[in-house]
């Protein structure tokens, strides 16, 4: 059951997600759109209330438990982010608003995104691990808790191992491609200024 459960939370996210956006912008009504997508944190309320009626009704905690705990942490540690991506590109493409920034790929800026990412998933596993702890103080000494136990030191390998890959951005920071480097030439107006590569000779220090 509450694998099922997670299931149609999966689902339903993704449902209210595409419902609330085509409200805000094709149907051109921000306020029921808006309301559609404040409803999302529902099902994660309504999956730990089911968590916690299967321990109530003596159910032993196993996997199913660990697995809800960690579904409903991700969700709040990067659900917010996701559904702001998405509102983005929404927003460019069905109400006519700029394009969304790209997040940057080069240097440490890249890297101080995917430390911003990373915080994320240990927003998740702090979360997750403190359900999981609060599932196994109330089943207490009459069930086997080692299997949430064992689910708080999953949430943490995971942050643990997220972090070591953003961590190699800011060791082996990523270069951009000579091509893709941005002018170094101060002005007022940049549209009236002849782009320069990086490095490259100025007009007057050629004639020299």
């Amino acid at each position: 059951m509450i694998v099922t459960l997670i299931v149609v939370c999966e689902v339903g996210f993704w449902v209210l997600l595409a419902a609330g956006l085509a409200t805000r912008y094709l149907l051109k009504m921000p306020r029921t759109g808006l309301a559609l997508l404040l409803c999302e944190p529902l099902l994660e309320v309504l999956l730990l209330v089911v968590t916690a009626i299967d321990l109530k009704n003596g159910a032993d905690p196993s996997w199913k438990h660990g697995l809800a705990a960690l579904y409903i942490g991700y969700t709040v540690g990067h659900g917010h982010r996701t559904v702001k991506w998405l509102d983005g590109h929404a927003a460019h493409r069905l109400g006519g608003a700029p394009p969304p920034p790209k997040p940057p790929r080069y240097g440490m800026a890249r890297a101080r995104h995917e430390g911003k990412v990373w915080l994320g998933s240990v927003t998740a596993a702090a979360v997750a691990s403190g359900l999981l702890l609060l599932a196994a103080l109330y089943v207490g000494d009459d069930g086997n808790t080692d299997s949430l136990y064992g689910w708080i030191f999953v949430a943490w390998r995971a942050a643990g191992i997220h972090g070591l890959i953003a961590l190699s951005y800011a060791i082996w920071p990523k270069k951009a491609p000579a091509g893709e480097r941005s002018s170094a030439v101060p002005a007022r107006d940049p549209e009236h200024v002849p782009d320069l590569p990086v490095g490259g000779p100025r007009k007057n220090e050629e004639q020299v």
